[in-house]
């Protein structure tokens, strides 16, 4: 299933966020929450996230030191969990003073997760994407015009 389209949400005074209703059935077998390399935090499957993970850093020299940091980076700031009976799940608390998420976030669907970011800093990254949308895809699909 691919994760598109996004939502508005408060999270709870316990850094629980519900999980839209069309998403929930994909991710009743448990979620990976991650950092991300954007100022978001990450909803995975555990079987996406392990697929991401082998593709982007397991394939790498494992006696390469940067190749080690990135491998840290994303496991060290991953953590297991399950959606509860009202199809929520609560944040980790590292990752919320990670990213400084407060009570408004936006869960935003980014093909195969889901990305959580905080309200204002997510309206500032659209305005931006918006505004140089063409010439991003113009420039990757090297073309110019």
């Amino acid at each position: 299933m691919a994760f598109r389209g996004h939502y508005e949400y408060s999270l709870d005074a316990k850094n629980r966020l519900t999980i839209p209703a069309k998403f929930r059935a994909v991710l009743s077998g448990g979620v990976v929450l991650a950092k991300s390399l954007d100022p978001c935090l990450w909803i995975w499957t555990p079987e996406d996230w392990e697929e991401f993970t082998q593709r982007a850093i397991t394939s790498r020299d494992p006696f390469s030191a940067e190749a080690r940091k990135l491998q840290r980076y994303f496991h060290a700031g991953s953590f297991d969990s399950q959606l509860d009976a009202a199809g929520r799940i609560m944040l980790p608390a590292p990752l919320v003073r990670h990213y400084g998420l407060r009570k408004e976030v936006v869960v935003v669907g980014n093909y195969n997760c889901l990305e959580v970011w905080g309200r204002d800093v997510w309206r500032e990254y659209e305005r931006e994407a918006d505004a140089t949308a063409q010439e991003t895809a113009e420039r990757l699909a090297g073309g110019s015009g």
